[in-house]
This record gives structure tokens, C-alpha cells and sequence, in this order.
């Protein structure tokens, strides 16, 4: 199942202009960019499966590269319905058919929460859509079921109300006068976390720095514009210069005896003995 979902997004995308990169036993499957919107998608069976552990590296790296995180999935425990928002440890969590919606700017505006499934209200659009329609506060409430005054909160505030009363705002004025939810709009600020002598020299260089242990590389570090994936050790993984060049970032090994071909790389000395940042952007620019 797993497999074949893949494949559906994967030709979706490419049909759509993505460039599309898939990868195994990753926090992520899919890292997919056209143009500045870049996606890095979770494919699961069941989204339950997913752990804290994972979703947090996920939404770590998603936020050095100024992606999407996104998990795509057909359940959630019970069967995931078209058009609704859900959501697993802060990463927003849809069908395939509500994903392909978004990637066509289409959103949904109901989302489902511990309390259930609830919306948003434009309050200044739904104050807008009233009075044009020369309709009453006192004659809205009725067809809503709620008072005259918690109809001008409404107006006032964006407020979240439930999807009975939802269906019966649609009723009357459709989708307009709701909030939609745009799943690529999640921003998470960056983590700087170290664990080991190469990512504290980045933070002491003045990047943001962390380790990963789900990804082909083992530190990504981020300094404003520069981007760099840095794996330590003698065996390269293929997919990181791959990824570097989707994503416009410098690929670094820093090797212990065999040094790789194609790839800038140093000895672990040789990373600690910099000084400046600078020096070290040099040094991957000239390469």
C-alpha cells in the first residue's frame, strides 16, 4: 500500500513541474521542489505508526531547508477523510486527494482536533457577506442556532466553531467566510543541538547546527543564505550530493582515512582549525 501511494504522488508531482527525490529509511520519503516551494513528504500506511522522534528531526530539517513538512497517508487508526486537516506531533497530515487539492491551491478549511472536527471564520468576511446580503444579526442566529451576541464575536474575532455549525454558516454563505488552512504555510524555527566536536564547531562558527540520525547526512548546518550537508565518516552516502544539489546547498565530508572523490571534504582537524565561517564558505566555493 505504502508503495503504490508513493508512486501516485511521485507522478502527481512530476506531472505538476516538481523535481522529485526519493529516499529509504529516512525521517522523510519524498523531497520535492518546484521552484522556491519545497516539500518534504512522509508516506505511511497509517499515520499512527509514525514516532515523536521522527516527526521532530523531520520537522528540524524542514526548517534549515524552508520546506513543507507534509505526512500523506490513507488512515489514522480509522480511514482519513477527503478535505479535512489532520495532524500527527505538529505536521499536517492528508489524504492523497486532499494533498493534491492544496498542490492545486485548492484548501480545505476544516480540521480535525482532539475536541473534533472544526473551522475557522473570517470574521471580517463574514461580516462583509451579511450585510450584503442585507441580512440581520438576529436573523443569522437563528439559521446558525446561536445568539445575536456570539454572532458579533464571530465578526470580531477569527473564532473556531464546529462543523454542525460550520455546515449551516456554509449553508448560507459558502466557503468564503472560512479561514483556509494552508498546509505549506507551517514555519518552525530552527534547533541547534550538538552532540558531537564537528556540529558545535559550526555553532561556534556562527551557524545554526544539528545532528540527524534519519537522513543520508549527519549534521546540516545553515548560516542565512548557506546551506551546508555535512557527513562524517568514510563511507559516502550517494543520495547527499544529490539532495545539496536539489536544495542548493554545499555538500561537506569530513573523512577519517579515505578520502572521497568528487566531493569537497577535510579531515576532522582540518574542520576544527577554522576560524571564520567565511573561510570555510571559501573553501566549498572553490572547490
Amino acid at each position: 500500500m505504502k508503495q503504490a501511494l508513493l508512486d501516485k504522488i511521485n507522478v502527481f508531482l512530476l506531472k505538476k513541474g516538481f523535481t522529485v527525490k526519493n529516499l529509504a529509511a529516512s525521517c522523510f520519503d519524498i523531497l520535492s521542489r518546484k521552484s522556491d516551494q519545497i516539500l518534504l513528504i512522509k508516506v505511511l500506511e497509517d499515520a499512527n505508526s509514525i514516532s515523536k522522534g521522527h516527526s521532530e528531526e523531520m520537522l528540524n530539517v524542514a526548517a534549515y531547508v524552508n520546506a513543507s513538512p507534509l505526512i500523506v497517508t490513507e488512515k489514522a487508526g480509522m480511514k482519513l477523510e477527503e478535505n479535512i486537516v489532520y495532524s500527527r506531533f505538529d505536521i499536517y497530515t492528508l489524504n492523497i486527494q486532499t494533498f493534491v487539492s492544496c498542490i492545486n491551491s485548492r484548501f480545505p478549511f476544516v480540521k480535525r482536533t482532539k475536541a473534533g472536527l472544526i473551522a475557522s471564520i473570517d470574521g471580517n468576511k463574514l461580516k462583509q457577506k451579511r450585510e450584503e446580503g442585507g441580512m440581520s444579526l438576529n436573523s443569522l442566529s437563528k439559521k446558525i442556532g446561536v445568539t445575536s451576541r456570539m454572532i458579533v464575536k464571530y465578526e470580531n474575532e477569527n473564532s473556531e466553531i464546529t462543523i454542525n455549525k460550520a455546515l449551516k454558516l456554509y449553508d448560507v454563505f459558502g466557503e468564503y467566510v472560512f479561514n483556509e488552512i494552508n498546509v505549506f504555510r507551517q514555519k518552525n524555527e530552527m534547533q541547534s543541538k550538538f552532540e558531537n566536536e564537528v556540529t558545535k564547531k559550526y555553532i561556534e562558527l556562527g551557524f545554526n547546527a544539528t545532528e540527524t540520525k534519519k537522513t543520508p547526512f549527519d549534521v546540516i548546518a545553515r548560516n542565512e543564505d548557506e546551506l551546508i550537508l555535512t557527513e562524517i565518516g568514510d563511507k559516502v552516502n550517494p543520495n547527499t550530493a544529490s539532495l545539496s544539489k536539489l536544495l542548493d546547498a554545499d555538500n561537506l565530508v569530513i573523512f577519517n582515512k579515505k578520502k572521497p572523490k568528487n566531493v569537497p571534504s577535510m579531515k576532522r582537524k582540518e574542520f576544527l582549525d577554522f576560524e571564520k565561517a567565511n573561510e570555510l564558505v571559501k573553501f566549498l566555493r572553490e572547490f
